[in-house]
């Protein structure tokens, strides 16, 4: 189970939650998810929004938005905009309201990659995760 709060003493967060605390019995972390094809070509090179769709793909491990504790964005962003632009994106995913970090950077590992995703997730709920074929992963 996962329960969502926020600390009474400071302000109401815009969109995510400063605490979330897991009860389940098995946690999923992510490395960064980077947006590459299954051939590993770039996607949506110059677009902040394709990239961050494309980043938000958890589903392929079976993990639902209602799973996810946390999540980090990295943007290459040289604008405040960026980063707005990022954060609408998540907000009209089913990952909206978890605690999160949006970070905007200078640079991320793969030539023209804009936006990195990391997650932290509860899967006790979800028995898919076993079942997925993590060598297939490139």
């Amino acid at each position: 189970m996962i329960e969502r709060t926020n600390a009474p003493a400071l302000s109401q967060p815009p969109g995510y939650s400063h605490v979330v605390l897991a009860s389940g019995t098995r946690l999923v972390t992510t490395a960064g998810a980077v947006p590459l094809d299954a051939e590993g070509d770039l996607v949506g090179a110059g677009d902040l929004l394709v990239q961050a769709r494309k980043t938000l793909a958890l589903q392929a491990v079976g993990v639902r938005g209602q799973d996810v504790i946390k999540i980090t964005v990295y943007v290459v962003a040289g604008e405040r905009a960026d980063l707005g632009s990022v954060w609408n994106v998540l907000q009209e995913s089913d990952i909206a309201g978890t605690a999160s970090t949006l970070l905007g950077v200078s640079m991320l590992a793969v030539e023209g990659q804009l936006v990195e995703i990391e997650a932290i997730a509860d899967k006790s709920v979800t028995a898919k995760f076993a079942e997925f074929p993590f060598h297939a992963l490139r």
